[in-house]
C-alpha cells in the first residue's frame, strides 16, 4: 500500500484514541471516519476492534471505575448474543447502507437530547431493556468495533451519572471487544495482510489514549454529558457523509 494510505490509517488511529481515552467509547467510529476513505471495511473492522481493545486496555488500568456485577450482567449477556451475529453478517454486509442507517440514527437523536435542558429518563424496561442494548451492541462490535454506541446513548436516556456510566462502557467494551477479536482470529478474518497496519495502528494510538483519560478526569457531569453527545453527533455526521455519495 501506499505511505499516504499508513499516514492516514496512522492519524486516524490518534484521533480515535484520544477520543476513546476521554469518553470510553468511539473509537471505531472515529477511526472510520478516516479509514473508510483508504481501506476496505473488512480490514477496517479487523482494526477498529484491535484499536479499541488495546484502548480499553489502557483506559482499564488508567481510569479505574469499579465492577458493578447486577447492572453490568445484562448488557454482558446480551452482548455475548450479539457478537456471533455480527461476525456472520460482516462479509455480507452493505458497507454502504450500515453507514447510512447508523449515522442517521445518530444525527437525528444525539442533538435532540444535546439541545434539551431535562433529559427524558428512561426507567422502564429494567434488565430485559439493558439485555436488549447490549445485544445491538455485541452486534455492532462484530460489524466492526462499535461495541459501545448504542450503550452509550442507553446510558445517557438512562440517566446515570458520569462515572456510573463510564464503569458500565467500560467494562462492557472491553470484555465484547476481547470476545470479538477471539471470534475475528477463529474465523480466520485477522489475514497477514492485517498486520503492518496493525503495526501502525496500536503505537499510534497508545500515546492519545492515555492523553484522554488525563482530560475525561477533570470533565464536570455536565461537561462529560455534553462530549458525550457531541462525538455521537459528530460520528453520525461523517458515518453520513462516507455513505450518502455511494448510495445516491
Amino acid at each position: 500500500m501506499a505511505l499516504s494510505v499508513y499516514l492516514v490509517v496512522g492519524l486516524g488511529a490518534a484521533v480515535a484514541g484520544f477520543v476513546q481515552g476521554l469518553s470510553g467509547f468511539a473509537f471505531g467510529l472515529v477511526a472510520l471516519s478516516f479509514w473508510a476513505w483508504v481501506i476496505d471495511p473488512q480490514l477496517a473492522a479487523v482494526l477498529a476492534v484491535a484499536g479499541s481493545l488495546t484502548g480499553q486496555v489502557v483506559a482499564a488500568v488508567t481510569v479505574r471505575r469499579g465492577f458493578d456485577r447486577a447492572r453490568l450482567a445484562p448488557f454482558l449477556l446480551g452482548g455475548l448474543a450479539g457478537i456471533p451475529l455480527g461476525v456472520m453478517l460482516l462479509p455480507h454486509l452493505n458497507a454502504d447502507w450500515f453507514k447510512l442507517v447508523l449515522g442517521t440514527l445518530l444525527v437525528v437523536w444525539c442533538p435532540a437530547m444535546l439541545l434539551t435542558k431535562d433529559l427524558p429518563r428512561i426507567t422502564t424496561g429494567g434488565r430485559l431493556a439493558d439485555a436488549a442494548v447490549g445485544l445491538s451492541g455485541g452486534l455492532l462490535g462484530g460489524l466492526g468495533g462499535f461495541t459501545g454506541t448504542l450503550p452509550t446513548l442507553w446510558c445517557v436516556l438512562r440517566g446515570y451519572e458520569r462515572d456510573v456510566q463510564r464503569t458500565i462502557i467500560q467494562n462492557f467494551n472491553l470484555a465484547m471487544l476481547a470476545v470479538t477479536m477471539l471470534v475475528y482470529l477463529g474465523s480466520g478474518l485477522v489475514t497477514r495482510s492485517a498486520l503492518p497496519m496493525l503495526a501502525v495502528v496500536l503505537p499510534a494510538m497508545l500515546i492519545p489514549v492515555l492523553l484522554g483519560t488525563r482530560v475525561y478526569v477533570g470533565l464536570s457531569e455536565t461537561a462529560f454529558r455534553r462530549v458525550v453527545l457531541g462525538l455521537l453527533t459528530v460520528s453520525g455526521v461523517t458515518l453520513l457523509a462516507a455513505a450518502l455519495p455511494r448510495v445516491l
